[in-house]
């Protein structure tokens, strides 16, 4: 089972990758990173992309066969230990490249994500969430 250092060279291996890292959306911290940065700043790169994670990860009206009213805020991937996150992964597209983030579920608190960040021209979005959820299954923290 691959560490963070592990995971990240092989997203780097798909095609049109330009980078990856590992974030902790309640610190906003990279736990790991490779490759270029968006912007040229992993640490600020992760801050940001911690920001709209832990939104989307908290957003009680994103999970999944969430009802009018069902769903309670703070129901994201942190709010049980071992429980799979209710939003699996996300993307944001921009003129050049996507950024996929992809909820890691761990059996302490659940609160990282595995971000790429893909070359529109060169990429295949379909497939990097495909090996992306591969990886976050197999990732081993610790």
């Amino acid at each position: 089972m691959p560490g963070i250092d592990e995971s990240l060279l092989e997203a780097m291996r798909l095609p049109g990758a330009r980078g990856a890292s590992l974030v902790d959306w309640i610190s906003g911290l990279a736990l790991g990173a490779v490759g270029e940065a968006p912007g040229g700043d992993w640490e600020a790169t992760a801050a940001e992309t911690a920001e709209l994670g832990r939104y989307v990860a908290e957003s009680g009206s994103l999970a999944a066969g969430a009802a009018p009213g069902a769903a309670e805020p703070g129901a994201g991937p942190g709010a049980e230990p071992g429980k799979e996150p209710a939003v699996e992964d996300m993307i944001a597209t921009t003129a050049d490249a996507y950024h996929l983030l992809r909820f890691v579920s761990t059996p302490f608190d659940s609160t990282v994500f595995l971000h790429l960040w893909l070359d529109r021209n060169d990429g295949n979005l379909a497939l990097a969430r495909i090996r992306l959820a591969e990886m976050a299954d197999r990732l081993v923290l610790g």
